[in-house]
């Protein structure tokens, strides 16, 4: 029996670098090949069985729930029953986004709800175009096995972001059964960087001090972006990575959602 993961979509953020085509819609409403950015995560989340996701808003955060609803439904989903959707109105509450793990802080309550002592979701974008990722169970089995804080994905680095993110121990990180650790690396080293996919899994402990000051459910309000803590937590080796070779597009910029709209032969590097 699959270990029960909700999800957080990350949906928050104004995309300025969007605009003019943010100015009315939020970006991960605009579409891809026909269908919203947050349509092609929802139905592979639903495809594999994960009972509820947490979208976060802020900017145009009312159109999220009039275009998604309260549930969401795709053909082949494990689960004979809708994933169901909840919200964290984040502009609603507090007048603009909380960042990353300020936004996640602010949902835990909701996303953690029935998933017992040792809380696991996964966490994503709702910007970022990867068709081919599998949300499976399996990752979610070894990851709650293990004592890591986050398992995140890495891809090969685009052109906007050349330079990486995170390294990647010493072996075989596309053998799933042997997860690499994820290495915060030093400005000065040699050491290949991979970019964060803006996926991973997650223990609601990374949430929680002495990693992260914020108490669950963030009533304050507090900004707070989640690279300091995956970098804390990597120094003490509590995250690991998979390196992930599909199809991915962070749809950051007009040109970017063009390209992909227009090319048949997508692929990472050249957008």
């Amino acid at each position: 029996m699959a270990l029960p993961v909700h999800a957080m979509l990350l949906a928050a953020g104004r995309g300025e670098r969007m605009r003019p085509l943010t100015d009315n819609c939020p970006k991960p409403l605009l579409e891809v090949r026909g269908k919203a950015l947050a349509l092609w995560h929802l139905d592979a989340l639903a495809r594999a069985g994960v009972a509820c996701t947490v979208i976060n808003t802020a900017w145009l955060g009312e159109q999220f729930a009039q275009r998604l609803g309260s549930q969401h439904a795709q053909a082949g989903a494990v689960q004979a029953q809708p994933m169901q959707l909840r919200y964290s109105h984040e502009g609603q509450d507090f007048g603009n986004a909380l960042e990353t793990a300020g936004g996640i802080s602010r949902a835990l309550p909701q996303l953690c709800e029935g998933l017992g002592v040792d809380p696991i979701f996964w966490v994503l974008a709702g910007d970022v175009y990867a068709p081919d990722f599998v949300f499976d169970a399996q990752s979610v089995a070894r990851f709650a096995a293990g004592d890591k804080l986050a398992h995140i994905w890495l891809v090969p680095n685009p052109a906007h972001n050349a330079k990486g993110d995170f390294g990647l121990a010493p072996g075989d990180a596309m053998n799933a059964q042997i997860p690499a650790l994820a290495l915060n690396l030093p400005i000065d080293s040699p050491a290949p960087r991979y970019t964060y996919s803006t996926i991973g899994l997650y223990r609601a402990a990374l949430f929680a001090p002495p990693w992260c000051p914020i108490a669950p459910g963030n009533a304050q309000g507090i900004k707070a972006p989640l690279a300091p803590l995956l970098r804390a937590a990597m120094d003490q080796g509590r995250v690991s990575a998979s390196l992930y070779t599909g199809l991915w597009t962070d749809v950051g910029t007009p040109e970017r959602l063009q390209a992909l709209n227009q090319s048949s032969n997508l692929m990472t590097a050249p957008l």
